[in-house]
């Protein structure tokens, strides 16, 4: 072990603001509130996130040691990865019965590359597009763009950023839109439900509560729909962004840059 890994791990102050701020984020607990047929999930990862940050402002945490947590943070994330894998076999009989929608959905997923990055191109971003639209942005996706590009590189610091905007709003904004949809639209509650699961467990329960709020008859089978296709994006999103979301994200992004470059000239 080089000393640049003994000093990670020796650096005791990181380990005990890690430690205080899990203790004190699992003591709040998870607190809901009802915004009319949603509701709004406050979880320990949100507290997390706001009290990191707030570290980082203070004495406790200086530059080297933020520098030393996104290595941590990336080790932690293969560990995430690994589990996935895991989970991959046993899951496999429950996602073969849930049928082609719930496999097909997942290219659905990849559509909002689509939608989403030329509206960053057109807000002034550039390379950071890359790692902000290639997915929602949840751990898997956070190592695979650390991986190959580097956390502190423009696409590195696309994905932190929609990653701590996930957590701190997705839960919220999705809660919200899942209810005001299903009221809004005619479409089948099962739809809704297949809709919900987007590969992040916090932001898939946050939207399934109103569903089952509103079709309480259906309740059992609308969890099992959404639990099922929350599973199987768990499972098979990381390799449809390694092998399609990255790679469309990157030609796109090209493509509208050249556009982009004809118009001026």
């Amino acid at each position: 072990m080089d000393n640049t890994s003994t000093h990670l791990w020796k650096d005791w102050r990181l380990h005990l603001v890690v430690v205080a701020i899990v203790i004190i984020t699992e003591l709040i607990g998870t607190h809901e509130i009802a915004v009319g047929a949603g509701a709004i999930l406050l979880l320990p990862m949100l507290y997390a996130v706001i009290l990191g940050l707030a570290a980082f402002f203070t004495p406790l945490i200086n530059k080297k040691q933020s520098k030393k947590a996104e290595t941590l943070v990336f080790m932690s994330v293969t560990l995430l990865i690994a589990k996935f894998g895991v989970q991959a076999g046993p899951a496999l009989p429950e996602l073969i019965q849930a049928g082609p929608a719930l496999i097909l959905q997942e290219f659905g997923n990849l559509a909002t590359i689509l939608v989403a990055l030329p509206v960053a191109l057109l807000l002034g971003l550039k390379r950071e597009t890359i790692g902000m639209t290639h997915s929602i942005g949840r751990e898997a996706n956070l190592a695979l763009i650390s991986e190959k590009y580097g956390i502190s590189s423009p696409e590195g610091r696309g994905v932190v950023s929609m990653y701590i905007f996930g957590t701190i709003f997705g839960a919220i904004f999705l809660g919200l839109t899942s209810g005001l949809f299903a009221s809004l639209l005619p479409i089948s509650p099962l739809s809704f439900a297949m809709a919900t699961g987007i590969g992040s467990g916090s932001m898939t329960a946050a939207s399934l509560g109103p569903l089952v709020a509103m079709y309480p008859e259906q309740s059992e089978l609308i969890t099992a729909y959404s639990g099922a296709s929350n599973l199987l994006t768990s499972v098979t999103g990381l390799y449809m962004s390694i092998f399609i979301g990255l790679p469309l994200a990157e030609k796109y992004y090209a493509l509208l840059n050249k556009l982009k470059s004809k118009r001026r000239g």
